[in-house]
């Protein structure tokens, strides 16, 4: 498995990307908006590829969510497959695709109940 991103609540991803872009030397590197318009995620990269998924969400109150970590993302060759061998803590969202995003993905607790998703491109 690869670890692929770290998502992060911010108050407003233009401004935030801007940031890393600016002050860390990260790139824009793709985004996606949700298709009910509520989210707007922002991927900057760093030059090894590791992402920073940069949401602001309608309703999310940034300094509560600012202080909590939301989920790790990791690649996989086959979610399904991936999905049935992990022993998982707790299903938060059985595999289905994410065609915003390109992606099939899935999201599941690990022991101590932070989010990992499961990521497999979509063909």
């Amino acid at each position: 498995m690869d670890l692929i991103h770290v998502r992060l609540h911010v108050a407003d991803a233009d401004e935030s990307a801007d940031w890393y872009v600016e002050q860390l030397g990260f790139e824009r590197s793709w985004e996606f908006t949700t298709e009910d318009g509520s989210a707007r995620h922002v991927y900057v990269a760093d030059g090894n590829g590791f992402e920073l998924q940069l949401t602001d969400a309608e309703g999310e109150d940034v300094v509560a969510e600012a202080d909590q970590f939301d989920h790790v993302a990791l690649g996989v060759d086959d979610v399904d497959a991936a999905f049935e061998e992990i022993e998982n803590h707790g299903v938060v969202k059985e595999p289905g695709d994410q065609p915003e995003a390109g992606a099939r993905t899935a999201f599941l607790n690990d022991p101590d109940g932070h989010v990992v998703e499961l990521v497999q491109p979509l063909e």
